[in-house]
């Protein structure tokens, strides 16, 4: 699954799939604009679809916390 994120998140994202054991592989595609692609089992779907929508304000730079 591609995805476009802001490109100083991609660590982010990154170390938070990372600490969901054999949820998703994150290969980065474009760096500089910010394009991932996101591997993942089907049966991870849910799971992983769920941790995107909580974490999509801080991936796309919409979060009211700039430390974030």
């Amino acid at each position: 699954m591609p995805l476009r994120i802001a490109p100083e998140r991609i660590y982010f994202l990154r170390f938070i799939l990372e600490g969901y054991d054999g949820l998703a592989i994150l290969s980065t595609l474009d760096q500089h604009a910010g394009v991932v692609e996101i591997r993942f089992p089907e049966s991870a779907s849910q799971v992983l679809f769920g941790l995107l929508e909580d974490i999509a304000p801080t991936l796309f730079n919409q979060s009211r916390n700039p430390n974030l």
